[in-house]
C-alpha cells in the first residue's frame, strides 16, 4: 500500500486567514473569562485585524503570479489579496460601529466580536479557494456566525424573526449550492476549479450535469447577494438585525458572495468555454431585473434600513453588469466598487446608529423622519450622511461615481450597450430616494423636538473614516485600481 503523502503547505500564504482565526479564538476565550477581560474584547478584535492586514499587504507584492498551498486548494493571487483587504476593512469599520452600538445592550458582548472574526475567516476562505469543497467550507464558516449575529439582540421581536428567517432561507439556499457542486463533481470527476473540464468520454450527459450543477450552485450565491428573484429575505433581515450587524452584512456578505461567483466563473471552463454564452445571457437578465426591482421598491420606503436594503439589491445588479462584461476592466471595477460600497454603506449605518442611540435604541432612529432638521442640529453628522448619499447616487468627486463609471465603461467596452443603458436609467431612479434623505436633513423640520445626539469616539471615528474613504476614492482612484489590476 503506498504511503499517504501530506501536501506541501506554504503557511505564509495562509497567514492572513490564520491570523484572523487565531484572533477569533483569543476573543472567544476572553468572552468566557472574567468581566475585566470581557470589557476589552472589542479592542482585541480590532487589534486582531492588524497582522492579517499587514501580511495581506506583504503578499500583494509577492503575488505577481498565483501561488497555491494546501495541495492547491487555496490560492493567493491579486484576486484573493484585494478581497482580503475589503473583508478586513469591512470588519474594522463594523467593529468601530459596534463598540458603542452593542455595548448599549447593557453588557459586554465578547462573543459577538468572536463571531464577527469567524465570519471574516470564512470570507477569506471563499475568496482564496480554488477547490469547491473549501469554497463551501468557507461559505458555512461565514453563514453560521451571521445567523447568530442577526438575532443577537433580544430586545425586539423583529430581531429574532429576522434571525429565524435568515437561517431557514439561508439553509435552503445552501442546499442548492451543495447539490450543484455535487453535480459538477459528477460531471467532471474533480472538485478543483482549474481542472474542471468535461471529459469527452462522458458526451452530452456530462455536459448537461455540469451545466445543471453550475446553475444550482449559482442560485445559492445569487441568494447571498440578494439578486432577483431571491431578494425578498433581505429587507426583513436587515431591518430586524442590530444595526452594526446590518452594516457588516451589507458590505462583507456581498463581497464574499461575489468572490465565490467570480472564482467559479473565471475558471477557464466557464470564462471562455462552451457554457459561457448561457450564463452571460442569464446573468445579464438577472442584472437588469435586480437593479430595477431594488430601486423601484426603495422609492416607497420610510425606514432607512429597509431603503438601504433595497438599495443593496440594486447595487448587486450593478455589480453583475461588471461580471457579465467578462474583462479585466470589469473585474477591477468590481473591486473598486466594493471598496467604495463598503465605505458609503457602513458610514451611512453609522449615522443611523448615532440617531437611534439618542432615542434609546428604540428603533425610531431608523425612520427617515428622524433625519429631519439634522443639518442645523448636527452639521457634521448631516455632512457625512450627505457624502454617503451622494456617493450612493453616483455624484462626481465620490467613490460611488467612479465605481459606476468603471462598471458602465466595462459594459460598453464589451458591447453590452442595452445593459449599460438600463444601469444608467436605474441610477437616475435611485437618485430620488437617496437625495430625499439630503432634502429631509436640510429642508424639513422635525414635528417634535428630537433628543440631542451624542456620538461616542469610536462611532465618530468609524463615520469619519468612511466619509474620508468615499472622498479619497473619488479623488485618487489610481492606487486601488493598480492593486486590482491583473486579476485575470
Amino acid at each position: 500500500m503506498p504511503a499517504f503523502a501530506l501536501p506541501d503547505i506554504e503557511w505564509g500564504l495562509a497567514a492572513p486567514w490564520l491570523g484572523v482565526t487565531l484572533g477569533a479564538l483569543v476573543v472567544t476565550l476572553m468572552a468566557v473569562g472574567p468581566r475585566e477581560l470581557r470589557r476589552y474584547t472589542g479592542y482585541v478584535a480590532l487589534a486582531a485585524l492588524i497582522q492579517p492586514a499587514m501580511t495581506t499587504l506583504n503578499l500583494a507584492w509577492q503575488a505577481e503570479r498565483p501561488i497555491d498551498t494546501f495541495g492547491g486548494m487555496l490560492v493567493m493571487d491579486h484576486f484573493a489579496v484585494c478581497f482580503h483587504l475589503i473583508f478586513l476593512l469591512t470588519a474594522f469599520l463594523a467593529i468601530l460601529l459596534s463598540l458603542s452600538g452593542m455595548n448599549d445592550e447593557g453588557r459586554e458582548h465578547g462573543e459577538y466580536y468572536a463571531l464577527l472574526l469567524y465570519a471574516v475567516s470564512g470570507m477569506m476562505l471563499m475568496a482564496a479557494s480554488s477547490h469547491l469543497l473549501v469554497l463551501f467550507l468557507g461559505l458555512e464558516i461565514l453563514s453560521l456566525p451571521l445567523y447568530v449575529m442577526v438575532g443577537f439582540s433580544k430586545r425586539h421581536e423583529r430581531t429574532l424573526e429576522a434571525s429565524v428567517k435568515y437561517f431557514l432561507l439561508g439553509a435552503f439556499s445552501t442546499g442548492f449550492t451543495i447539490y450543484g457542486m455535487a453535480l459538477m463533481y459528477a460531471a467532471t470527476g474533480t472538485l478543483e476549479l482549474s481542472e474542471m473540464v468535461v471529459s469527452t468520454a462522458r458526451g452530452g450527459s456530462g455536459a448537461f450535469l455540469l451545466l445543471a450543477g453550475f446553475g444550482l450552485a449559482t442560485v445559492g450565491f445569487l441568494f447571498k447577494i440578494a439578486a432577483f428573484p431571491f431578494q425578498y429575505w433581505l429587507p426583513d433581515v436587515y431591518q430586524g438585525a442590530p444595526t452594526p450587524v446590518t452594516a457588516f452584512m451589507i458590505a462583507g456578505t456581498k463581497a464574499a458572495a461575489f468572490a465565490s461567483i467570480l472564482r467559479i466563473l473565471t475558471a477557464t471552463l466557464f470564462w471562455e468555454g462552451d457554457f459561457t454564452a448561457q450564463w452571460v445571457r442569464l446573468l445579464a437578465v438577472v442584472a437588469a431585473l435586480t437593479m430595477t426591482a431594488g430601486n423601484v421598491v426603495a422609492l416607497v420606503q420610510n425606514n432607512i434600513k429597509r431603503m438601504l436594503a433595497y438599495s443593496s439589491i440594486a447595487h448587486a445588479g450593478y455589480l453583475l453588469i461588471a461580471v457579465v462584461s467578462r474583462s479585466e476592466a470589469g473585474l477591477s471595477s468590481i473591486i473598486f466598487y466594493l471598496a467604495a460600497y463598503t465605505f458609503m454603506n457602513v458610514g451611512a449605518f453609522g449615522v443611523v446608529i448615532a440617531l437611534d442611540r439618542a432615542r434609546g435604541g428604540s428603533g425610531e432612529g431608523d425612520f427617515i423622519a428622524a433625519f429631519s432638521g439634522l443639518g442645523s442640529r448636527h452639521p457634521w453628522l448631516a455632512a457625512a450622511m450627505t457624502i454617503f448619499m451622494l456617493s450612493l447616487t453616483g455624484i462626481p468627486l465620490t467613490g460611488g461615481f467612479l465605481g459606476k463609471f468603471y462598471i458602465f465603461k466595462a459594459a460598453v467596452d464589451a458591447d453590452l450597450y442595452g445593459l449599460a443603458v438600463v444601469g444608467m436609467l436605474n441610477s437616475v431612479v435611485a437618485a430620488a430616494y437617496y437625495l430625499n434623505i439630503v432634502v429631509t436633513m436640510y429642508m424639513k423640520e422635525p414635528v417634535v423636538e428630537p433628543p440631542a445626539v451624542r456620538t461616542p469616539a469610536s462611532l465618530g471615528l468609524g463615520i469619519a473614516l468612511s466619509a474620508a474613504g468615499v472622498i479619497w476614492l473619488g479623488l485618487f482612484p489610481t492606487a486601488l485600481l493598480e492593486i486590482a489590476a491583473g486579476l485575470l
